[in-house]
């Protein structure tokens, strides 16, 4: 190691894709520091939809809870044509199974999950450093070096990886040079506005459609008088900026004159960027969020895949600090970067149909709720690699309800819930196989679960209502390995150990790169199994 200073990660952006990864790789033991330019935490409602993986992804990092006290169900819309109101369920409510167990999407103001996520942090012992700007960026074989600039004067952070969440206008994209490829519509402008209200309903999410693309949106912010409204300018109309202005430009769409705004509380002029990084990093450094692509608003897409990216890399930052091969960290990039743009066709084609009044361009399924998102054919998941009738690998890990030894009933999820990875043995055979597995002593551990079949030291579960079974799609013996993130590393339903041993090698440290990596490396956690 070249400078014994050194931290592990340095995070530069404090939204939720930075703070998500900052979540996770501080409870894995790393040495981290976040630092955003802002003043302050962002104080505007702007991503307001967190999608259903992403509710499952706040609950293992920690910050669930807050987050569902912040927020609620969304409305149904109110399609207003003159002074007629069309009530239009643009999000299909549906209840809780025990492979989804949060099928809705959540409305809550970005702020809200901000503070959420900022405040876990601070649980685990860190704080966002904020009025930090990063001014310049250099990186050599063994470590970067970030000059930031804060109140007091300039300061050179040595850390072995850094990772830029700062935005679509990125200054550790642009340092790395990394091109952003993609279009930005100038004529195209949507004035958001935070504001205080009344005369309006809050049970609806108010949309007034005009010809011509012409639009105003209100959609009600929980547990408080706000709403956010979204204003589709002219391209050439000059965005009003006082608060009489704004209620004036309403008035004049809505045909509504008892709706009054009292307070702004926030206020920005949106245009729909819609890009996406060539590369998610080079070296050391890495690219998550909108750092890496920017979508349109439409779909509620851009914050949670944002969020996922952080969800990704965590864990494998955290695998190569302990001593893994460092190609895993090449498959943040070839995991990540397709998912982004099959997003980034959604969101576009979802903002395109809402400009020509195409009704099916409100309405939100289950490609919004990123639940189906898989890894499949990737890397880490190749398409020659094991199935079962329901589930491929790299596809999300469904969660199920199961019994303890002791007669109680557990989620899944609250057993995947941590930094570790997950081996669950359905059966007998793939019970036995699993006993011999050889796990690390370095880096993630791993938690050892059986069903249908006996197992010490309270391992051992059944599936009496069949939950498992049917979720994975279990014919017979099966062993499963979990992902730290939350998706299917391996499935073996034959050749146990010598096939799941295999994928281990491709994700965890081994005794080769342990012994080079002592050198230049700090190993977090412990491999122990449980």
């Amino acid at each position: 190691m070249n400078n014994p200073q050194a931290i592990d990660v340095l995070i530069i952006g404090a939204g939720p894709s930075g703070s998500a990864l900052a979540i996770d790789l501080v409870r894995r033991g790393l040495d981290v520091r976040i630092v955003d330019m802002s003043p302050h935490a962002f104080d505007g409602s702007r991503a307001k939809g967190i999608q259903p993986r992403s509710l499952e992804v706040l609950e293992d990092l920690g910050a669930l809870d807050d987050v569902l006290t912040g927020g609620d169900i969304y409305p149904k819309l109110g399609l207003h044509a003159g002074p007629i109101g069309v009530p239009w369920k643009m999000f299909p409510h549906k209840e809780a199974t025990p492979d989804v167990p949060y099928p809705n999407t959540w409305l809550i103001p970005q702020f809200r999950t901000d503070r959420a996520l900022h405040a876990r942090l601070g649980e685990l012992g860190r704080e966002v450093e904020f009025g930090k700007e990063l001014t310049e960026l250099t990186q050599d074989e063994d470590t970067v070096v970030a000059k930031v600039v804060g109140a007091d004067g300039v300061e050179e952070i040595v850390t072995r990886y850094a990772v830029g969440a700062d935005g679509g206008s990125s200054a550790v994209r642009k340092q790395l040079d990394i091109g952003f490829v993609g279009t930005t519509d100038e004529s195209d402008r949507v004035l958001i506005v935070d504001a205080s209200v009344s005369g309006l309903a809050r049970n609806r999410w108010h949309m007034w459609p005009g010809l011509g693309g012409k639009l105003i949106g209100a959609c009600p912010l929980p547990d408080s008088d706000m709403f956010q409204w979204m204003i589709r300018l002219t391209p050439d109309e000059k965005p009003p900026q006082e608060i009489g202005a704004i209620i004036d430009r309403i008035h004049s769409h809505t045909r509504n004159r008892h709706i009054q705004l009292h307070e702004i509380h926030w206020k920005s002029v949106f245009r729909p960027n819609i890009r996406l990084a060539q590369h998610y990093g080079r070296g050391r450094v890495f690219l998550v969020g909108d750092a890496a692509h920017v979508h349109t608003p439409a779909g509620a897409q851009g914050l949670n895949t944002g969020m996922q990216d952080g969800y990704n890399l965590g864990w494998k930052l955290g695998q190569v600090l302990a001593g893994a091969d460092p190609a895993l960290l090449s498959t943040y990039e070839a995991e990540r970067q397709p998912i982004a743009a099959r997003v980034l066709g959604l969101s576009t084609e979802k903002w395109g149909g809402i400009a020509k009044l195409d009704p099916s361009s409100m309405k939100r399924g289950k490609d919004e709720q990123q639940l189906s998102l898989t890894y499949y054919g990737g890397p880490l998941a190749p398409a020659d690699s094991g199935d079962t009738s329901t589930l491929h690998v790299g596809d999300r890990a469904p969660d199920a309800r199961l019994l303890g030894a002791d007669g109680g009933e557990t989620r899944l999820f609250n057993l995947f819930q941590g930094p570790h990875f997950t081996a669950i043995a359905y059966g007998p055979g793939a019970a036995r196989d699993l006993e011999l597995l050889d796990w690390p002593t370095t880096g993630a551990e791993l938690k050892r679960l059986t069903v249908g079949s006996a197992a010490g030291d309270g391992r051992a579960f059944s599936d009496p209502k069949n939950t498992l079974q049917s979720a994975y799609g279990l014919t017979g013996d099966t062993l499963l390995l979990i992902r730290p993130d939350g998706y299917i590393g391996h499935i073996a339903t034959r050749d146990f150990l010598t096939s799941t041993q295999a994928a281990v090698r491709a994700m965890t440290p081994q005794a080769r790169s342990r012994t080079m990596s002592q050198s230049s490396h700090t190993s977090p956690g412990s491999g122990a199994t449980e």
